[in-house]
Formats: structure tokens, C-alpha cells, sequence
């Protein structure tokens, strides 16, 4: 696929998938096993007994939320992604589900998008409507949400620290966090090597894709420094398959 070898320095990619494309491309793949691994990790680590109004961070076309909510059945989601054709794709997955009330879909990217909570002027409010919401509220009640997920968006992110910075404002103290990213391999050639181990069967833009989120994405050191920076080393944070690390704990 693509040759290699050498050392791998982090490669940033594009921070919105907003191709129809890549959104249809996405929408149609089968990630049930990463995604099935992302909400049984969640689940061994908080349980099921989780409960109030979680954001979810990049939740592109909102399979991770619906598998989420589905385990977890006392969470209700504001699900957030900077993509209008991801987006597109997650309304229909969550009617498909049934999901309505429960998840609830904006567009904006961090860290300009205020969640709809914090919106309110009395932050708790949980009656809030969310169709008239604005990303410049009169006033922002900040640390209101129980807790967040994030999965896949931290290596497309320009900065880390636009993540940990926006969790730190929105997520209220003792909030459940739980995030799982691409872990950057060694060298192209291992890259190369996860790409045709996972991805042998999908699209050339799926294969692409996968490819340069794994340069894009960080090591295990490189995320436990970015805590220490954010004051968020009291997190946990380690591998949890041979592509993917995590980050969990409460703020």
C-alpha cells in the first residue's frame, strides 16, 4: 500500500470529515468491533449506572452514541460534530433507533460551539429548546455536563489542548470522561501493516483515511504529557488494543 519504514513523526490531518463521500463511506462500514470495545470499556470502568445529560465530542454519524445509549439507559446525549454530512447520517442512524429524545444533534466544533446547557441561564435546566439553540448565548453556565465521550476526534484536532480546555469548562467536577483515540504506530510499515489487518475489505477512502489518522494520532507519552499540561494527569490513560488508547476517569 504505501512504503515505508522509517520513524514516524505526527502527521496532522484535515479536522472535519465533511466530504459526502467520507460520510457515506463511514455511515455504511462495519466498526461494530472498536465501537462494541469502546462502549464495553466505558461500561467496565464507570458501569451502567451512569446517568444525567452527557456531551458526546465528534460523534460523527453517532454509532458510538447509539450503542452508548442503548447500554447505559439512564444517559440522554447532546452529540456534537463540525461535519453537515456526517451529521446527515447520524439523524437518520438515530431515528432509525429510536433515539430521538435521548440524542440530541448539533453542528459546531470545539472550542467555539457552547453545549445547549450551558446555554441556559440557569445551566440545569433540562427542558431547554434545543432547537433555538445559539452558539453565542446571552449568558453560558459553565461545568454543567455530567460527563462526556469523545472517540476519534482528538488527533484531528489542531491543538490537544483545545480538548482538555473545553472538557475542563463543560464538564462539571466529579464528571464521568472517557475517551478512545488512535495510538500512532512506530513506523510507516507498521501502519501500513494495521491498515491491511483492519481495513483490507473497506473502500480506498476508508484505507486512506485509516492510514492518516494513524500518523495523525499521538503516542501513549505524548497524551501523558498533554494531561500534565491541562492538569489532568490524575486521568488514566493507556492502550487498550493494539491501535487504540484511552484516557478515562472524572474531572
Amino acid at each position: 500500500m504505501i512504503a515505508g519504514g522509517e520513524l514516524v513523526e505526527r502527521i496532522p490531518e484535515p479536522e472535519l470529515m465533511d466530504q459526502w463521500e467520507q460520510a457515506r463511506a463511514y455511515a455504511k462500514a462495519d466498526f461494530s468491533a472498536p465501537h462494541e470495545m469502546f462502549v464495553d470499556i466505558l461500561t467496565d470502568r464507570f458501569g451502567t449506572g451512569l446517568s444525567g445529560v452527557f456531551l458526546d465530542l465528534g460523534c460523527g454519524a453517532a454509532d458510538v452514541t447509539i450503542r452508548t445509549a442503548i447500554r447505559i439507559p439512564d444517559i440522554s446525549f447532546h452529540a456534537v460534530d463540525g461535519s453537515e454530512a456526517m451529521l446527515f447520517f447520524a439523524k437518520r442512524a438515530v431515528e432509525q433507533a429510536g433515539l430521538q429524545e435521548r440524542i440530541l444533534l448539533f453542528q459546531g466544533t470545539i472550542p467555539d460551539f457552547v453545549p445547549p446547557l450551558a446555554s441556559c441561564s440557569n445551566g440545569r435546566d433540562r427542558g431547554i429548546q434545543l432547537g433555538s439553540h445559539s452558539s453565542e448565548p446571552d449568558t453560558v453556565a459553565e461545568r454543567v455536563y455530567d460527563g462526556a465521550i469523545i472517540n476519534s476526534l482528538l488527533h484531528h484536532l489542531p491543538s490537544p489542548e483545545i480538548l482538555w480546555k473545553y472538557l475542563l469548562r463543560f464538564v462539571r467536577p466529579g464528571g464521568c470522561i472517557f475517551l478512545m483515540d488512535l495510538m500512532r504506530p512506530k513506523d510507516r510499515e507498521a501502519a501500513t501493516a494495521l491498515v491491511d489487518r483492519y481495513c483490507s475489505g473497506e473502500p480506498l477512502v476508508l484505507r486512506r483515511d485509516f492510514y492518516n489518522s494513524l500518523l495523525a494520532s499521538y503516542t501513549l507519552e505524548e497524551v501523558r504529557q498533554h494531561l500534565e499540561h491541562a492538569g489532568l494527569s490524575h486521568l488514566s490513560l493507556d492502550s487498550v488494543s493494539d491501535r487504540h488508547l484511552s484516557v478515562w476517569g472524572r474531572i
